[in-house]
């Protein structure tokens, strides 16, 4: 997949429009061989005020990488890449099935095998609670993106497929500021077990050893100096704590909008 998206020829069929930068939808192939895919040209991506102009699709691929070598596989394979507007980022297509990962329910209803968020009003003022699944691979997602200081992990941004989890819109991540805003707070101020850790300290090894390290070398590429050690940091705190974090006081704890 990763050589078919890298190399192949990429024909656009149409975009997502609600999407905050450019992103298309469309088909590549190479040598017979063909995939559905994302693509989000670097030249379609909004400037913002908190994270440098162009590093999105960077960052997207640096997500990636964390997930897979990881072992937690729950990023698409992502790639950089040439596409009809430029230099991007191309992603894996998921087909989704219709399993629901997030939800609101009435306060107080929480139901079994579901984890409570917050508490809330809707719309139209009748109070609820904002809940997710309490299973695996949501588990992992949710350690995985403490990790990568994922700023945006909306509900839709959670796909459900085959019995797994996978995790798509990843731009936001790696910043130095601690920023991590997402739905799956469920787990927030349990400990960590050996399973947890195992990846973190994997990668930790990985990134503050004094050898070679094809990893750390791989993501020099893809974010800066300041970036790399924090997520250093980050990981060096989870390894010590041994519990997912509370959510903050100092800003915005989960992403807008909630879906």
């Amino acid at each position: 997949m990763r050589e078919v998206l890298s190399r192949g020829e990429l024909q656009i069929d149409g975009r997502v429009l609600p999407a905050s930068n450019a992103t298309f939808v469309g088909e590549v192939c190479l040598d017979g061989v063909a995939a559905r895919c994302v693509y989000k040209p670097v030249r379609g991506e909004r400037p913002l005020w908190d994270f440098p102009t162009g590093t999105l699709a960077a960052r997207e691929v640096a997500a990636y990488e964390v997930s897979l070598r990881a072992g937690w596989q729950v990023v698409p394979t992502t790639v950089l890449a040439d596409g009809p507007f430029g230099a991007g980022m191309v992603q894996e297509w998921i087909d989704t099935d219709d399993e629901e990962l997030v939800d609101l329910v009435p306060q107080g209803e929480l139901p079994t095998g579901w984890r409570h968020v917050l508490d809330a009003w809707d719309a139209t003022e009748r109070p609820v609670s904002l809940v997710h699944a309490d299973e695996p691979g949501l588990r992992r997602m949710a350690l995985y993106d403490v990790v990568v200081n994922n700023a945006d992990r909306k509900a839709g941004h959670l796909l459900s497929a085959g019995g797994a989890v996978r995790g798509c819109d990843h731009g936001l991540t790696f910043h130095t500021d601690d920023k991590l805003r997402t739905v799956l707070w469920g787990w927030a101020g349990d400990l960590l077990d050996d399973e947890d850790l195992e990846p973190v300290q994997w990668l930790l090894h990985e990134l503050s050893g004094t050898g070679r390290s094809a990893l750390r070398d791989l993501l020099g590429g893809l974010l800066d100096a300041a970036e790399l050690a924090r997520l250093g940091a980050r990981l060096r705190r989870l390894a010590q704590r041994r519990r997912f974090p509370q959510p903050p006081e100092s800003w915005r704890a989960v992403p807008w909008p909630i879906f």
